[in-house]
């Protein structure tokens, strides 16, 4: 989604819980009470700061730094009084394309140091994460964004540092 011109000071990284319909939506409902947060058992779902803008202070955020969103999980949209997040089932959670992962080969160790991973690929539940030949017998990370639905489980696998290879 494009950002309102008044909306230029938002973080084009911050994304919202699978079930939340759009930003606007979910930054209108949500109060910040923070009931998804205590309630979310991977903790991907941290306090924001100015990511959603001044008027988002502390609305939760998905924080792939922390951990990933259970593919299987869909408790954040359970316990949200607001709306901001909608009720789901398991089956409509994991259709929910909350962003795309994007690959950056040249800091991935399999290019940098010159061995074996997959970590990434390993760690994705929908298989959106496919290694690909790459340089003599080593493969790289693909991502389809036909079937990637943004849970950060990749991002967290990762054992690049301080960045990751791919989020």
């Amino acid at each position: 989604h494009a950002l309102a011109s008044n909306e230029k000071t938002v973080s084009s990284w911050a994304v919202t819980p699978p079930g939340s319909l759009s930003y606007w939506h979910y930054t209108s409902h949500c109060t910040s009470c923070h009931l998804c947060i205590s309630a979310c058992p991977t903790h991907v779902l941290q306090p924001s700061f100015f990511e959603f803008g001044l008027n988002g202070i502390f609305q939760p955020k998905m924080d792939f730094k922390t951990n990933y969103c259970n593919f299987d999980c869909v408790i954040c949209s359970q316990v949200c009084p607001t709306g901001a997040i909608q009720p789901q089932k398991k089956e409509e959670k994991q259709r929910i394309q909350t962003g795309i992962s994007v690959f950056v080969k040249n800091i991935c160790i399999v290019v940098e140091k010159h061995t074996t991973c997959g970590a990434c690929s390993e760690h994705c539940p929908t298989k959106a994460v496919e290694m690909v030949p790459y340089l003599d017998n080593l493969r790289v990370p693909q991502v389809d964004a036909k079937i990637c639905v943004g849970c950060g489980a990749c991002e967290h696998a990762c054992p690049t540092k301080p960045e990751k290879a791919i989020f």
